[in-house]
């Protein structure tokens, strides 16, 4: 099953409840609103607000509930409603000066992911999500990274991740060139010393948008990756800085705020938050479609960040290393995504490790270990 259709089961519950939330009522009023949906992978709650929130937990979180301090927030009165899923009931009020979210759980829970999302061109206000799961889903998760764990010594993992790699350019696209030296098959041979590296392991499955010189168009090496599921998508390219020889190093770039606003270009015409919506409710499916877009970027920056840590200790890196821009690759809304300029090729330096195989297969295995630390990462945190 496609990570998108993975998606739209776990958020289909999602949709329904928040089809039927005053969110208009909420947006117009300067008072915040809680909204709680359900989802195959557990309970998604929504604090939306006017006023932009900082969210920690409070010291009183307990068995039975979950209490977060949340300063910014603005409350004219003491708030209550009811739940749903993991959630029995939910209350804002003050402490100690400071505006409180309570939660009163049915259950051992753990938070899985916290984040705020900033307002954007369709949606006014602050929103601060909080993911809950039950605890025994992270004994499963848990079980499952141990099973990962075993593949160093030839036992099949009960659970791989896709990874789709792409190599820039390519047939009659050469991308940057200097002299005889091209950079699509400075990508190409990376990319395929990557593929090897992440098989060899039986911890991946791995989907190349190219193996041989051929060229792929944009939008279809979005589409190779949406419709694998993918569970991260990484592209190589080479950059070149024109007639100045001496800029040189590495950087990562993951999708601009720009960006995010194109992404009806990889989008088609049934696309699951566009249909799982109750009575495919518009405002639904942008509030669906902003979530997983967000949630996806979340994940992007965190891979790019891991990835720059791991790569300064093996080659030099440009100033401000973690960029952002629009770049098409980047786009797809449900896959975490991050272009990595290995070097630039208009730099002697630069080139002649990019040129050589033993240095550029060395630049791979920096990648290859980073993929390992995050997906670690993330079954440690789910399963913590």
């Amino acid at each position: 099953m496609g990570k998108a259709h993975r998606w739209g089961a776990r958020l289909a519950a999602l949709a329904a409840v928040l089809c039927c939330v005053a969110a208009a009522q909420a947006q117009q009023s300067s008072d915040p609103a809680v909204r709680v949906g359900v989802g195959a992978s557990g309970t998604r709650v929504v604090l939306d607000a006017q006023t932009k929130m900082d969210v920690s937990p409070a010291s009183n979180s307990g068995d039975t509930q979950l209490a977060f301090a949340v300063s910014g927030l603005e409350i004219s009165h003491a708030m209550r409603g009811a739940g749903a899923g993991l959630v029995k009931a939910w209350r804002i009020e003050t402490i100690d000066d400071v505006p409180q979210l309570t939660l009163d759980v049915s259950q051992d829970v753990e938070v899985a992911h916290r984040f705020l999302i900033p307002p954007t061109a369709d949606i006014s206000h602050f929103r601060y999500v909080i993911d809950l799961t039950s605890a025994l889903t992270g004994v499963r998760v848990a079980k499952a990274s141990l099973s990962e764990r075993t593949a160093h010594k030839g036992v099949k993992p009960a659970v791989t991740k896709l990874v789709v790699i792409d190599a820039g350019h390519g047939g009659h696209d050469p991308g940057a060139q200097s002299g005889d030296v091209n950079e699509k098959d400075i990508t190409l041979a990376a990319a395929l010393h990557l593929r090897h590296r992440l098989e060899r392991s039986g911890r991946y499955r791995v989907v190349m948008t190219r193996m041989t010189d051929v060229f792929v168009p944009l939008e279809q090496r979005v589409r190779i990756a949406r419709r694998a599921g993918a569970d991260l998508f990484i592209a190589l390219h080479a950059d070149t800085a024109g007639a100045d020889p001496a800029t040189h190093g590495a950087s990562v770039y993951t999708l601009s705020d720009h960006g995010i606003t194109r992404v009806n270009q990889v989008l088609d015409g049934h696309e699951w938050f566009s249909h799982a919506a109750a009575r495919n409710d518009p405002a639904v499916n942008g509030i669906l479609l902003d979530l997983t877009q967000r949630s996806t970027l979340n994940r992007s920056n965190a891979f790019a960040q891991l990835l720059v840590d791991r790569l300064s200790a093996k080659v030099d890196l440009l100033p401000k290393t973690h960029r952002d821009a629009g770049y098409f690759v980047l786009l797809a809304p449900d896959v975490p995504a991050v272009l990595l300029e290995m070097g630039f090729i208009s730099n002697p330096t630069d080139v002649a490790r990019l040129t050589d195989p033993t240095q550029r297969n060395q630049l791979m295995d920096a990648v290859a270990d980073t993929i390992d630390t995050f997906f670690e990462d993330r079954v440690r945190l789910a399963a913590n």
